[in-house]
């Protein structure tokens, strides 16, 4: 029954755990960063790159994250629902292996910012990389996962087409 259920799961395992471990590394560095940081506090790493503790309440780029709380539950709804999505799709491709990467790093970064907003309502954000005077918004190693995995998806995707 388990094998009709889960057909070749065991495909899927080092899929999961590529995405277990961008979980673990985001959630490690999220919380050494609460607990050297006080909110605001930035520190100069070097010209162009900073270490600032920041909580978005939005998604990406603060989009929404002057909603007025609804957009917690809105946002963490929409990750759950893209984890298991993904896990699905990785279910039915866990032999394509670009495909699987691109998913496994954007399931890891999905549930890192999902956790965030379950436990503290919002996603805690620190790496600041600016020029002159223009700093691109403050993101983690989950956005950072999520975004290599797209590019490795479209990668895939333009790739395949190419055939």
């Amino acid at each position: 029954m388990a094998k009709k259920i889960f057909g070749n799961s065991c495909n899927m395992a080092p899929w999961l755990g590529i995405a277990a471990i961008v979980v673990l590394i985001d959630q490690i560095t999220k919380i050494a960063i609460e607990r050297l940081f006080f909110y605001g506090e930035s520190h100069t790493v070097t010209s162009f790159f900073n270490l600032v503790l920041v909580y978005n309440k939005g998604a990406a780029f603060s989009f929404l994250a002057t909603g007025g709380g609804w957009q917690r539950y809105f946002f963490t709804v929409m990750g759950i629902a893209a984890a298991l999505f993904i896990v699905w799709l990785l279910h039915r491709h866990a032999g394509q292996r670009l495909f699987s990467w691109a998913l496994a790093l954007i399931l890891g970064g999905a549930v890192g910012n999902v956790i965030d907003r379950l436990i503290y309502g919002h996603v805690i954000d620190f790496l600041d990389f600016h020029v002159g005077g223009w700093h691109w918004p403050a993101f983690n190693i989950a956005d950072s996962a999520i975004c290599i995995g797209a590019i490795l998806f479209i990668y895939d995707e333009l790739r395949r087409v190419g055939k």
